[in-house]
């Protein structure tokens, strides 16, 4: 069962496909697409784009074809994935809008920055017929590890500020953590090459790690949160509102 294209591996492949096409048409219903519009739009890509390389991986075409593919989607992935982080920060920062439309810019521009560097570092350190190769594996392990390190930040901040997470925001962030630190252990294993030609076994973590984060969207986003009544709590200020006024300040100058 553990072999490439075996019965299983088509499931694991097309499975998260199927289920993200699911959430996608349940947020439309439920009117989260115009809640959380950077991961409806995340959904929508993965479950269409990975079908794509699905489907490409099976044709009769040159692994050059499906390397320049898995190039492309990738590097439209990360551009995607770094929206949505920016969104959660957005939305955690939903009282300080300033802040919150600063912090979304700068994760943005984080992405587009990793997409360049990776191409061009990959242009200049292999031979032309296989630049998008290394710059698909740059590229891979980069987005893993800023990945990583901003999902651990914007879980600090929050704590550190004692910031609301509501059920749907702290579901998308949880699944995004557990899948960047699952790439990122599988770029690094796959560096050292500890797997041999046995490889293929990293491939299939990946996949499954992939279907339970699909099955933790779902869970946070489409199953209702039991209402719990808390009284009105006074926050004193923080930092935070000192400096999104300085923020406005400066913008309205």
């Amino acid at each position: 069962m553990l072999q490439p294209h075996s019965f299983l591996w088509h499931c694991l492949w097309v499975a998260p496909c199927v289920l993200l096409a699911a959430l996608v048409l349940l947020m439309r219903r439920r009117g989260l697409h115009r809640e959380f519009p950077a991961f409806f739009c995340y959904a929508i890509f993965e479950s269409v784009g990975v079908g794509i390389l699905y489907a490409i991986d099976l044709s009769p075409v040159s692994a050059a074809t499906y390397w320049r593919s898995s190039f492309c989607f990738l590097a439209v992935e990360t551009l995607i994935k770094f929206v949505v982080i920016g969104e959660v920060f957005t939305y955690l920062l939903r009282q300080y809008p300033s802040l919150g439309r600063l912090a979304k810019l700068l994760i943005s521009g984080v992405g587009i920055v990793l997409i360049f560097t990776a191409t061009i570092i990959a242009a200049y350190a292999t031979p032309a017929a296989f630049w998008f190769i290394s710059a698909t594996r740059i590229l891979g392990r980069s987005v893993s590890v800023v990945q990583c390190g901003l999902i651990l930040f914007v879980l600090l901040f929050a704590a550190r500020f004692q910031l609301s997470w509501k059920r749907p925001v702290f579901g998308i962030t949880l699944g995004f953590g557990i899948l960047a630190s699952a790439y990122l252990a599988h770029w690094a294993l796959m560096a050292d090459w500890l797997f041999g030609q046995r490889s293929y076994l990293l491939d299939f973590a990946i996949m499954v790690t992939f279907l339970v984060c699909v099955l933790i969207w779902f869970y946070y986003l489409l199953v209702p949160q039991k209402s719990v009544t808390t009284s009105a709590v006074f926050l004193p200020e923080n930092n935070l509102d000192i400096w999104n006024r300085e923020l406005e300040r400066l913008l309205q100058q």
